[in-house]
């Protein structure tokens, strides 16, 4: 062809790392080859980003959830009102990091790595507390990449510059961690410190102490466990948030039936999960036909007969408890009174789950081998009332650490609320239990980790500074953020702050109440270590995978096949 005629394909040729345009046609005519071949790959509503507009697209997706969360840290942090579409449009009022990113429905790949795949989930399951902070430390960590990769650094150098600095923030903190363990005082002490910070920023800060008080006392009763199975929490409207208390023992939110004992030492209970309606003939579709109303109740005394030989079976494990988690008749209810059994009906599946693993027992679903059933046991059960409810407490179970925090509050959202805060607080003290490493709160930890960073960005040749730099930079953006929260005046609090991190020895962070720099030890605020240490590791790797990415590709929609 004349070379004239092809002088627009230049651009697609260099691309291709062929010659000029004028030295060979032939080389156009392979350039053209290939960018089609490319295109055939995928089908028609298929789509492909490629470098750098794939790695603004993760960047900018990223940083965009870490700024819908990034309020709501710290003491000071605002509360957001999550509304669902569907029927009743169930609303939620809450700053609890884990539960706003699970609400969330996303459609960019990058947000969907920080919110689903890894991050904050993990952070939520493994140490209960942290997932605002590792969210907002990942977008921080990518916002500070994004200038790098701009400047023309490579992602791989980046990411070895990163991980240098997590290893060396990760070093810095274990030179500064406290263990008291080994005195019992001191670690309570320990212990409600860390609940009461964990506490200051959700809803029950206002009686920070009192709930602190109640996570500690249900953690120690664990004894080094971390299964929080054992530890109910019921929430009653009504009251306030103070009138809330810890039982010893299990509470089902249940009443004791009519004409049934209303208490009953030394119990043997038989959990079970079973039809305690009257036994129908349950073919689809089938119909009895009879000719006079004498067969019907033959019908109906033979169904009567079958509960009948259930219900002894069930009493001839040697019980004088049973508790369902399906509906039980009024027929053989009065079959329980009748011997003295209290029965309990439609006990919700996570009741008596819980109840089966504190009483020891195991749930069953049939009876003819009594020999094969484990019961499960309890000192005491009696009907106790809470408000102007009447509920059911199990005392002296099996499972001795097993107890139950009652909440009690204005409203159902209020209440809602407390859980998720009472939940935080006890994951993170549970957590503590094993691992008793404690550090300072309030943004000390992170600008002792930015200051030996820094350190080491000094001491580091090639373009690696640069970004042990930003990882510097990213850590001291967590305390500058809490103070944002509270209104304060960052780049001063910040300077500051920086310069009494100069001194040896430092114990300085912000104190958002006086809105100064304070003394962190004085102010009892205080930090589990495997919380510090889960934020900085999962937001390090989040932001190293969202770097990696150099091409996304959204597969097209499987289309729906008609069938003849």
């Amino acid at each position: 062809p004349p070379v004239q005629s092809l002088k627009t394909l230049d651009a697609e040729t260099s691309y291709f790392g062929g010659s000029s345009v004028f030295d060979s046609p032939f080389t156009v005519t392979v350039s053209v080859f290939v960018f089609s071949s490319v295109e055939r790959i995928f089908k028609d509503e298929a789509s492909e980003e490629k470098g750098e507009r794939a790695r603004l697209a993760s960047f900018v997706g990223a940083i965009a959830i870490a700024d819908l969360v990034k309020t709501t840290l710290g003491p000071k942090g605002m509360d957001k009102i999550l509304q669902s579409t569907g029927r009743g449009h169930a609303v939620t009022v809450t700053n609890d990091g884990a539960t706003i990113l699970k609400s969330l429905h996303i459609d960019n790949a990058a947000a969907k790595v920080l919110v689903e795949l890894d991050i904050s989930k993990v952070q939520d399951d493994e140490v209960g507390d942290g997932t605002t902070s590792v969210v907002v430390l990942a977008g921080e960590l990518l916002r500070e990449a994004e200038k790098l990769v701009a400047s023309k650094i490579h992602p791989m150098t980046i990411i070895s510059g990163y991980r240098m600095a997590a290893e060396c923030a990760r070093d810095a903190l274990l030179h500064k961690v406290v263990d008291n363990k080994a005195d019992s005082e001191k670690f309570k002490s320990d212990l409600m410190k860390i609940a009461m910070t964990t506490l200051s920023s959700k809803i029950l800060s206002q009686d920070k102490e009192h709930f602190a008080q109640l996570a500690v006392d249900a953690v120690m009763r664990l004894k080094g466990s971390t299964n929080l199975e054992a530890i109910q929490i019921i929430k009653k409207p009504g009251g306030s948030l103070i009138d809330s208390f810890l039982d010893e023992g299990f509470i089902l939110d249940k009443k004791i039936g009519l004409g049934q004992p209303k208490r009953i030492e030394n119990a043997n209970i038989l959990v079970a999960n079973t039809a305690m309606d009257t036994d129908k003939v349950k073919i689809y579709g089938a119909r009895v036909r009879v000719d006079s109303m004498a067969k019907v109740a033959e019908i109906e005394g033979a169904e009567k007969d079958k509960m009948r030989e259930k219900v002894q079976k069930i009493i001839g494990h040697g019980i004088n408890c049973f508790v369902n988690r399906q509906l039980i008749y009024n027929f053989p209810e009065e079959l329980f009174a009748d011997a003295g059994i209290l029965a309990i009906e439609h006990a919700d599946f996570d009741g008596i789950e819980r109840l089966a693993l504190v009483t020891g027992g195991e749930i069953a679903s049939t009876f003819d081998n009594p020999e094969s059933v484990k019961l499960g046991h309890c000192k005491l059960i009696e009907e106790i009332m809470i408000g102007e409810d009447k509920l059911i407490h199990f005392s002296g179970v099996e499972l001795g650490q097993a107890c139950t925090i009652v909440l009690r509050g204005a409203s159902h959202h209020v209440l809602d609320e407390a859980e998720r805060s009472l939940h935080d607080a006890l994951c993170v003290l549970s957590q503590t239990v094993n691992d008793s490493r404690v550090l300072l709160g309030g943004g000390w930890p992170e600008m002792i980790m930015a200051k030996e960073v820094d350190e080491l960005a000094r001491k580091t040749p090639g373009k690696k500074s640069h970004a042990i730099e930003a990882f510097s930079r990213a850590l001291s953006a967590i305390p500058t953020i809490i103070a944002d929260n509270a209104g304060l005046d960052s780049a001063e609090l910040i300077a500051k702050l920086r310069a009494e991190h100069q001194k040896e020895g430092c114990t300085s962070g912000i104190d958002v109440i006086s809105g100064t720099v304070g003394d962190m030890a004085e102010r009892g605020i205080s930090e589990a270590f495997k919380v510090k240490q889960a934020v900085l590791l999962s937001a390090t790797e989040a932001a190293e995978m969202i770097l990696r990415v150099d091409e996304i590709i959204t597969c097209a929609p499987r289309k729906r096949e008609d069938r003849m």
